[in-house]
């Protein structure tokens, strides 16, 4: 089998320690998602300003609009927990590249950080970093109120 190309946003990287430690999180918690119907297992770690960190993965729903995103799951447990300042997100998926937040969970996440940085990874060990500004550019937000 043919060796596939890697996306040119994609690399493996040598991250932070705490940068290792929400990869980590994000792709354990990974294998806990319910996604029975899609098969696409998301995990997702947010880390807050005072450090504690977050997980959520997905649970999908026979009623599919029933569904929740694992970023949203990871953003409603920290929110639950009183936290509402955010430094980073990681989002685990199984492909390669590894897949950004969905147009939904992009919205939530510049509810809390306009610019959130995010992490992108998979088990291979490919990562993108980008920020939530680069890909919500035009955010809707309490200010067009």
């Amino acid at each position: 089998m043919a060796k596939q190309p890697r996306h040119p946003r994609t690399r493996r990287a040598r991250l932070s320690a705490g940068d290792m430690e929400l990869t980590r999180r994000a792709l354990e918690v990974r294998r806990n998602a319910h996604a029975p119907y899609s098969r696409f297992a998301v995990g997702a770690a947010v880390r807050c300003a005072d450090g504690t960190i977050f997980t959520g993965c997905n649970v999908e729903n026979a009623s599919y609009g029933a569904t929740v995103c694992a970023e949203r799951n990871a953003i409603a447990a920290a929110v639950a927990a009183g936290k509402r300042d955010f430094l980073a997100l990681a989002v685990a998926t199984g492909n390669a590249p590894p897949a950004a937040p969905c147009g939904l969970c992009r919205q939530v996440i510049s509810e809390f950080s306009p610019d959130l940085s995010l992490l992108l990874c998979n088990p291979r060990g490919d990562l993108i970093r980008t920020s939530l500004g680069r890909l919500l550019p035009l955010q809707f937000s309490r200010r067009d109120l």
